[in-house]
């Protein structure tokens, strides 16, 4: 069975990947480790620069994440400052930005940077499609979840508990990893 290390601290990334990837002949391991988030562009450009610090760390394959919430109406903003966004206006921040705003079109794009040790890493992408919500509405989750409606639903993320959110996000990357190492393997 391939293995590789997850770099994360989020327990909620960690039981999706699992989730995901070990039916699928893919073992999950973890480590919480603090890398250098770099201000870029994209997130891909972020998790390859914390995949390859982690990997050239740690002597392995790892796989590192970024996340970044795209608001259709603010010209894709905040995507790869979505951290500091959480942290400087929040979810009522965001919300006053698009206070008279109709377009409520958002999407979270993920991107997974597979790093194998001593190589540059490869990036693999999954998006979650969506709207903002016009008011908070929560009881599960944190931070965006409660004002990100998935397309199909009709309430936020927050409403949700996390057994049933983590199955919300778009999976396309996880599968194209397992793919991608599958057919390494052959």
């Amino acid at each position: 069975m391939k293995k590789i290390t997850y770099v994360t601290g989020n327990w909620s990334k960690l039981m999706s990947a699992k989730q995901i990837l070990e039916p699928l002949g893919i073992e999950v391991d973890n480590v919480k480790m603090e890398t250098t988030e770099i201000q870029a562009d994209t997130v891909e450009e972020v998790a390859m620069h914390s995949a390859k610090e982690a990997s050239d760390k740690l002597k392995c394959s790892v796989l590192k994440n970024d996340t970044g919430l795209y608001v259709e109406a603010l010209g894709g903003f905040p995507v790869p400052y979505t951290h500091y966004v959480d942290e400087k206006i929040g979810e009522d921040g965001l919300l006053k930005l698009l206070e008279n705003e109709e377009n409520r079109n958002a999407c979270f794009i993920e991107a997974f940077a597979y790093c194998e040790y001593g190589k540059d890493p490869i990036v693999f992408k999954s998006i979650t499609k969506g709207k903002i919500a016009k008011e908070k509405s929560e009881t599960y989750g944190w931070s965006w979840d409660f004002i990100f409606i998935p397309d199909g639903y009709d309430k936020t993320m927050g409403n949700y508990p996390d057994e049933e959110r983590c199955l919300v996000w778009n999976t396309d990357a996880y599968k194209s990893l397992a793919d991608f190492l599958k057919k390494k393997e052959d």
